[in-house]
């Protein structure tokens, strides 16, 4: 049975509304991580809301991108981490952007260590 316009457009109101309330949900995060000062709880935090998969893919993306800030090859990377090109040109793009996130922590990161 083929959707009428009308229905797809609650459809869509309706997936909107819940994408904008996670993007919500994400600056709250971000909000209260910002607020705290205790590394453990965060790693606990990242431990209990996510799975040890995701975990494992947040800490190796993490380490592609120490490593392409010292200039390591996109190539010894992969063979390294056992991850895709795609991952880590990914991350290579976002380090170029102006304005960079990522870079703007590596820094923070480069300070500390």
């Amino acid at each position: 049975m083929p959707f009428k316009k009308a229905n797809l457009f609650k459809f869509n109101k309706v997936f909107l509304s819940i994408e904008t309330d996670l993007m919500d949900n994400l600056t709250e995060i971000s909000n209260l991580l910002s607020r705290i000062n205790d590394p453990d709880l965060i790693e606990d935090f990242f431990h209990q809301i996510l799975t040890p998969a995701e975990v494992n893919t947040l800490d190796k993306r993490w380490e592609l991108l120490k490593m392409l800030d010292r200039g390591i090859s996109q190539r010894s990377i992969a063979r390294q981490l056992h991850i895709s090109l795609c991952k880590i040109t990914r991350g290579s793009r976002e380090l170029k952007k102006n304005n960079s996130a990522i870079k703007k922590l590596l820094s923070m990161y480069n300070k500390n260590d």
